[in-house]
């Protein structure tokens, strides 16, 4: 059975930083993309960031590039990162990790089949 397991959520103050993970178990996705959406209260759950398969397509939502930085471990590890940091209150919010079963990236909700159950990140001003 296929398994995501967020972690590294927490509270931060604006301008720290957080590194979130999200290991896999359950199957090999090393051939996969990867991404991190997130959700606030009242909102619709957005792209944040993805990863293809070698790492070398990355694309990240315009309101965190430059801050956010997304990266893989495909080893045993089978692990997807998000380095948050310059954080800002409009980052609260619940960060979802998901996987695609294909190695090209995505931006959309729709075009991932593996989701974690989610990690709060709250930044307080």
């Amino acid at each position: 059975q296929v398994q995501l397991v967020e972690s590294g959520g927490g509270l931060a103050q604006a301008g720290g930083s957080l590194r979130l993970s999200c290991a896999a178990s359950g199957r090999t996705f090393s051939n996969y993309a990867k991404g991190w959406f997130r959700q606030a209260p009242g909102k619709e759950r957005e792209f944040v960031a993805a990863i293809n398969w070698n790492s070398y397509t990355t694309p990240y939502a315009d309101s965190v590039k430059g801050r956010f930085t997304i990266s893989r471990e495909d080893n045993a590890k089978n692990t997807v990162y998000l380095q948050m940091d310059s954080l800002k209150p409009e980052d609260t919010a619940i960060y979802y990790c998901a996987v695609r079963k294909g190695t090209e990236v995505a931006t959309t909700r729709s075009a991932y089949d593996y989701w974690g159950q989610g990690t709060q990140v709250t930044v307080s001003s």
